[in-house]
């Protein structure tokens, strides 16, 4: 009987290996937390060609809008930790939804396991054509003589687009109302068609509009000016120092996921992130292509989330 107990159990641990060995066996989902259209989606779709030729697997793309993105991560976060599910998690959703939302259903750090960052975005402070005005100070004071009235779009209550603003707004003493939507797209479209007045957006989502001329474009929010648009000036150039704000993107994973299927993800990531292609497609958008370890990873959501933690402190910004 004990040698029949042991065999079960070696039987068991051998199966459990041969498991870990042959994944992936089927397709894999990545849980994009916002609607289609916007930043973080177009990213996951950049990405999931590559990652499914170095997998052998299908990478699905699964839309999870609403809550400012925290929806569809507290999703990835509870998901099983088999390596069948994947989140593509960013500035938003990891840095500044928990100073913002004190009862948020997941810890960005506890609750999962790093894979590499994948890139970097500018946001860009983007208008209707009909405003009139064609400069960060020609806006300043616009919205100056209408307090109370400009409206501004973002992506979600607490997301980095909606903090850009606040911060704006505090560091210009301007006042607009907020109209939070389910992701940049549906944003995209009301502003475009005028219901809107003004929009931080990753540059990424928004480039294609603004080259058309559907939407006009002030100035980045970074320090550095993107280099898919050297001509747009930067807001902290345009009169207010210092001046910075970007979107950064992570592949996170369930924290119990097997540490060989982590390091299964993380390599086919990176050896995506290496093509041409994939850095081609990133730099037309705007974006710097990032690459890193679990480690460095980790160390860098921890340091983000605590800078946004102080501005958020700073700024005194509640949500209702």
């Amino acid at each position: 009987m004990r040698f029949i107990q042991g065999f079960t159990v070696s039987a068991l641990l051998l199966s459990a290996n041969c498991a870990l060995s042959a994944w992936p066996e089927r397709a894999i989902r990545v849980i994009v937390p916002y609607a289609p259209g916007g930043n973080i989606d177009i990213t996951a779709r950049t990405i999931a060609p590559g990652m499914s030729e170095a997998l052998g697997q299908q990478i699905v793309i699964d839309n999870r809008g609403g809550a400012g993105g925290t929806l569809g991560t507290d999703i990835g976060a509870k998901a099983a930790p088999d390596g069948y599910t994947l989140t593509l998690g960013s500035t938003g959703t990891l840095s500044t939804a928990p100073p913002l939302y004190p009862s948020l259903g997941y810890d960005p750090v506890r609750d999962f396991a790093m894979t590499s960052l994948v890139n970097n975005v500018p946001l860009v402070l983007e208008m209707h054509p009909s405003i009139p005005a064609k400069t960060v100070q020609e806006f300043i004071a616009l919205a100056k003589s209408r307090p109370g009235k400009i409206t501004m779009g973002s992506s979600g209550a607490g997301t980095t687009n909606h903090l850009s603003g606040e911060l704006f707004q505090r560091e210009t003493g301007t006042r607009f109302i907020h109209i939070p939507y389910k992701g940049s797209g549906p944003g995209l479209v009301d502003l475009m068609g005028g219901q809107i007045d003004i929009f931080f957006d990753q540059l990424s989502a928004s480039i294609g509009y603004i080259q058309s001329g559907r939407l006009r474009a002030l100035a980045v929010t970074t320090i550095k000016r993107a280099s898919a648009m050297p001509g747009l000036p930067t807001i902290a150039e345009s009169g207010i120092p210092g001046f910075d704000a970007s979107t950064w993107t992570a592949i996170i994973m369930p924290a119990a996921t097997p540490q060989d299927i982590v390091l299964k993800v993380h390599g086919a990531l990176t050896k995506t992130l290496r093509q041409k292609a994939t850095r081609d497609a990133f730099a037309r958008l705007g974006a710097e292509t990032l690459e890193s370890s679990p480690e460095e990873t980790t160390r860098f959501v921890k340091e983000d989330l605590a800078k946004w933690t102080r501005v958020v402190r700073d700024a005194g910004i509640k949500l209702e």
